[in-house]
């Protein structure tokens, strides 16, 4: 298997560690045998050559602050889009940054894969809250995958649960923690601390970022919520379709005397049919302490999948981080290898 990155930050990183890591593992135990032909990064630099680089060297490179343009394999004839058109892969896997707004430079990234024949895994949220419906439909037109494993709960399963170990099992809502961050806050506020000192000390460790509005305000729940909603019920909203609301108005206090009362704030991503429609929506609510969403606290993830045939299934697992991530798209590549 042949395989092309796109976007080789933390993400790509984490996968390609993984699979250095597990590489005898990977060929014995599920029939992965791969090769890295080439690597494209806007800040990091590009690689290319069709009978495979040496990956191990392309993280000591970068590892070591220098540019993968200083490699003798270094790909000097365009952007990552040229690579894409010029690329002999069986499967790019497309990991920059996510633009919930336009969703690019990603669609573009993966309609110019889907259109060669390549298999895609991403982790980008853009396109798939976007352009879900049209990315598939190309996808299926050329007989190959279109995967998306990190996209919602980073390499917690929750997309291939859905999709096949609860096929079948009418669905009617999903609900639950999408964000680690917000999750972080609302605990640490629970201990006492105000939202702004709560907020301070996620962007210290890292889980918050400086400008912190995508968390807070719920617009990366909101992405992922739409995402399951046009994924597994089928719908074909934008995101800013479904009402939002962050956790910026909730204060310490609220959060205290919710719990005297027998709850906990969350802020929960919901999606669900009624009517024959799909609904969605971001919201803070109160959770009942018995409810096993209410006992998932700091960075931690967490849905509760409810069906006709299962009633109540709650998955808990990170949603965010180096390695996690990049073993959702090893799991979205070995399905590819088992159905190839």
């Amino acid at each position: 298997m042949r395989l092309l990155f796109v976007g080789f930050g933390t993400v790509g990183q984490g996968l390609a560690e993984l699979l250095l890591e597990n590489h005898e593992a990977l060929r014995n135990e599920y029939g992965l045998n791969w090769t890295v032909v080439g690597i494209a990064d806007m800040q990091k630099g590009m690689v290319y050559h069709p009978d495979g680089i040496n990956l191990t060297k392309a993280l000591e490179t970068l590892k070591a602050g220098h540019s993968l343009n200083e490699l003798p394999q270094a790909y000097v004839r365009g952007d990552a889009l040229a690579l894409i058109e010029e690329a002999e892969a069986d499967v790019m896997l497309e990991a920059t940054y996510t633009d919930i707004k336009t969703a690019q430079p990603a669609t573009a990234h993966i309609k110019a894969a889907l259109q060669r024949g390549m298999h895609v895994v991403t982790t980008n949220k853009g396109p798939l809250a976007l352009h879900y419906a049209e990315l598939q439909a190309m996808a299926k037109a050329r007989g190959v995958h279109f995967l998306y494993e990190g996209t919602v709960m980073s390499g917690t399963p929750i997309v291939n649960l859905i999709r096949e170990t609860l096929a079948g099992s009418g669905i009617q809502e999903i609900r639950g923690i999408l964000n680690g961050t917000t999750n972080y806050i609302l605990t640490r506020m629970e201990e006492g601390l105000s939202y702004a000192d709560a907020l301070k000390k996620a962007q210290e460790l890292g889980y918050a970022e400086a400008v912190p509005d995508a968390d807070v305000l719920g617009w990366d729940a909101l992405a992922k919520v739409t995402i399951l909603a046009n994924t597994v019920f089928g719908a074909t909203k934008k995101p800013f379709d479904y009402p939002c609301d962050g956790i910026t108005k909730i204060s310490a206090e609220a959060i205290a005397e919710a719990k005297q009362k027998g709850f906990r704030y969350k802020l929960i991503g919901r999606v669900w049919r009624e009517g024959g429609k799909v609904h969605a929506s971001v919201a803070p609510m109160q959770i009942p302490l018995s409810h096993p969403l209410a006992g998932v606290m700091g960075a931690t993830n967490a849905v509760t999948i409810k069906s006709r045939a299962m009633g109540d299934v709650t998955v808990v697992g990170p949603g965010a981080g180096r390695t996690e991530t990049g073993y959702s798209m090893l799991i979205d590549l070995l399905h590819i290898a088992r159905a190839h």
